[in-house]
């Protein structure tokens, strides 16, 4: 009896070890989303700035980087509305395949009509889908685990991961089809196949819709189905919708409103990556190799590249640390350091700046490629530190009625950061890219080392209110 119980002990062990196969679909839906996004983001700053006989728009590059600021920014926004609509009448599921449909027909009219109209329709389409998506997702996956499971900051590193996934192909595709396969010169006149990249950010959404929707019931069960916020019975949760949210809610509403404070720092500078630093890589960066001309799109599949690679190796980390006597870092800690990491991509950076200065006109040596490569390292390392155990420590000890609302607010943060990265942008333009660069730096390093100093008073807070 006891070599059975032993052996019935062993094998439970290792399925507590093993995610639930819902993760995987989730890993999928999210890893098509993100082609999506990722994929018309990468050459969306450029789709703007080029000529209108040459495929694109013709705005003036600080408008183009305004644009561009906003847009990430709205994406970030309407996960508040749509996280609220989704907790008390659609149900996370329902919300989820709405999202995908208005995103995949707001890339559709990026690709029917190049013109300014069709542009904006596209993005407001864009902006409105994402806002059901975004939240609902991510709870789904916190949904999977129990809020003291060892495996929970694992699982959203994991999805993390397919995130990057999507991230990574996407630029590759879309920049081969824009600038190899559909780019064309006709008396003289080059002309890029933008609308062809949409095209295929639209395609990848339908992939990702088919996928969630075939195989949710199978894999997810009743899981996002009922809408958490709404009055299932006339008793128990009619009496917990209208209790006012108790000393310990608060303390945890109150944990993740000060980290979404900090996390704006983070996401302004991380964000130049499509804006700023695409336009840096176009113009100032070397991007020949052994005779072949690096497409600017390609340099956004890096940072996609380099999570695919650590998130294994750091989901690894967390779940060992978790199981020795001091444990695993705190998230705050994490957090922290993530934000110390991102300012030493641009102190990398700026050794490139000072070559080959801000004036594309008078630049008296191209920046090696590697400079480039080596700064989005630093900051995906920064990125994986924050983001997905910021998204783990937000489904974790956000008060269940407001789980979808909290997330939205904590995707806001990153919201307001993308339309300050927007208008950092667009001071490169004026101030030059020392000068910007300089200031996201220090000004990470900064608040990264006080974040890292008041990881201690935060980590208390959500342990006591997880107790």
């Amino acid at each position: 009896m006891d070599n059975t119980a032993s052996i019935k002990q062993s094998e439970q062990a290792k399925v507590a070890k093993k995610h639930p196969p819902g993760l995987y679909l989730l890993f999928f839906t999210e890893m098509w989303e993100r082609f999506s996004y990722y994929g018309m983001r990468a050459i969306l700053v450029l789709y703007l700035t080029t000529e209108f006989v040459s495929g694109g728009l013709g705005f003036s590059d600080a408008t183009a980087m305004s644009i561009y600021g906003f847009f990430t920014g709205a994406v970030y926004f309407t996960p508040m509305v749509g996280g609220y609509l989704s907790d008390r009448f659609l149900g996370r599921r329902l919300a989820i395949t709405l999202g995908g449909i208005i995103m995949a027909v707001g890339n559709f009219a990026l690709f029917a009509d190049q013109s300014k109209a069709a542009f904006y329709l596209g993005l407001v389409l864009l902006i409105v889908g994402n806002g059901f998506f975004k939240p609902n997702i991510s709870t789904i996956v916190g949904e999977l685990y129990a809020p003291d499971d060892r495996r929970r900051d694992g699982a959203f590193t994991i999805f993390y991961m397919g995130i990057n996934v999507g991230a990574f192909f996407s630029p590759l595709v879309v920049g081969y089809l824009s600038d190899d396969l559909f780019k064309t010169t006709i008396n003289g006149v080059v002309h890029h196949g933008f609308k062809y990249g949409f095209l295929a950010a639209s395609i990848g959404m339908i992939i990702g819709q088919l996928i969630f929707n075939l195989f949710g019931n199978r894999y997810l069960g009743d899981i996002g189905k009922k809408p958490t916020g709404k009055v299932a019975s006339k008793t128990t949760n009619a009496t917990l919708n209208k209790q006012p949210l108790t000393k310990i809610e608060k303390k945890r509403t109150a944990v993740i409103f000060i980290l979404t404070a900090f996390v704006v720092f983070f996401w302004a500078g991380f964000e130049q990556a499509g804006s700023s630093l695409t336009l840096y890589t176009d113009r100032f960066v070397d991007r020949d190799l052994f005779g072949f001309t690096v497409p600017t799109a390609w340099f956004q599949s890096l940072n996609p590249l380099f999570i695919v690679i650590l998130a294994p190796i750091l989901s690894a980390l967390w779940l060992k640390l978790s199981y020795t006597k001091r444990g695993d870092m705190s998230g705050p800690k994490k957090m922290g350091l993530g934000m110390v990491l991102l300012g030493l991509g641009y102190m990398i950076l700026l050794l490139a700046v000072l070559k080959t200065g801000s004036d594309e006109h008078h630049i008296a040596i191209k920046a090696n490629m590697m400079i480039i490569v080596l700064t989005y390292l630093m900051h995906t390392l920064g990125e994986l530190l924050l983001s997905p155990v910021g998204l783990s420590l937000v489904s974790k000890i956000a008060p269940l009625k407001l789980a979808s609302l909290l997330m939205g607010v904590w995707l806001a943060g990153s919201g307001v950061a993308n339309i300050l990265a927007g208008q950092l942008a667009a001071l490169t333009q004026s101030l030059g890219y020392f000068e910007i660069f300089s200031v996201i730096g220090l000004l990470a390093i900064v608040l990264g080392l006080v974040l890292l100093a008041l990881s201690g008073k935060l980590q208390r807070m959500t342990e006591e209110s997880s107790k």
